[in-house]
């Protein structure tokens, strides 16, 4: 039986019965930077044994474009996390494998290239009338690096001056209001992720001047505990979402109390991450770390 399509009403992601829904679930990275696919039966154990009603997917742009049989992995993950009960949020992580960004050579963009338009209307038509299927349009925008050789691009193609650096809401607000308008273009029901900036924790700047967004946070236990000034003031007004959270064994007791801010203000996430660092499972076993044995056990208890 496919899963109910969702959509936005005031602060809260609904079902077609306009009930509350929260989403709650991993982050499942792999795909993109790798073209090797996702076990199923790992999905099982995100869906079935965790209870995760929603799987976030990275995945990279360059592959979606160009790689033969890229889709194809992704159709099969969304297909195996719907029969699990969970819906697939694909997150824009990569550009692509070739061109590392920064002086620690991580290839999470700062912007959007001239391609990713493109790319979302390649997807949003693919998947349109797949309601089991979310939109993330850009991971964790920020600032260009020192020594990034890589200058930033405007949503109309052209590039910022060589020395153009910052990536603030002046910035990135006109780039995913232009990646919204072309998955609303293929797909109008999408229900549609926005990140903030400083690689996704400040959501100062937001809400955009368009309808039914989701608005994400990625909280660590290095960005401080202002949780309120930099996305808890949004939640009251549009829903907001933690894309990524995670922590070490001794970050436990943070993670309790995040959840708890999370779960008082109806916010939903995807903790971070089942295969890389930090851990919620190890490699090998898929045996939960502390930090993860924390996450699972919120999912079991599913409380909306």
């Amino acid at each position: 039986m496919p899963l109910p399509r969702l959509s936005v009403a005031g602060p809260r992601i609904v079902d077609p019965q306009g009930r509350p829904v929260t989403l709650r679930g991993v982050n499942r990275s792999g795909l993109e930077y790798s073209c090797s696919p996702i076990p199923p039966e790992e999905i099982d154990v995100i869906t079935r044994d965790w209870r995760a009603n929603v799987l976030r997917i990275p995945f990279n742009q360059d592959w979606a474009l160009r790689a033969g049989g890229y889709l194809e992995l992704l159709d099969a993950v969304i297909e195996r996390a719907a029969a699990g009960g969970a819906y697939t949020l694909l997150d824009l992580q990569w550009l692509d494998a070739e061109h590392p960004f920064g002086p620690d050579r991580q290839f999470v963009p700062p912007l959007p290239n001239p391609d990713t338009a493109t790319m979302w209307a390649v997807l949003a038509s693919r998947y349109r009338d797949n309601p089991a299927v979310l939109f993330d349009v850009l991971n964790e925008p920020h600032n260009r690096a020192l020594d990034d050789p890589y200058r930033l691009f405007r949503p109309d193609g052209s590039l910022y001056d060589p020395d153009h650096r910052e990536v603030s809401m002046t910035e990135w607000g006109p780039w995913a209001e232009r990646l919204v308008d072309a998955i609303r273009a293929e797909a109008p029901e999408s229900v549609i992720f926005v990140s903030g900036t400083a690689w996704a924790y400040d959501l100062r700047g937001l809400p955009l001047d368009r309808e039914g967004l989701v608005y994400s946070t990625h909280v660590y236990p290095n960005k401080g505990d202002d949780w309120f000034g930099a996305f808890g003031f949004l939640a009251p007004h549009a829903p907001v979402f933690a894309g990524e959270f995670g922590g070490q064994d001794c970050d436990v007791a943070w993670g309790q109390r995040l959840l708890d801010y999370f779960d008082q203000l109806g916010i939903g996430w995807t903790a971070w991450s089942f295969t890389d660092r930090p851990l919620l499972v190890s490699r090998d076993t898929l045996r939960p770390t502390a930090f993860g044995e924390l996450v699972q056990q919120r999912l079991l208890a599913g409380v909306n």
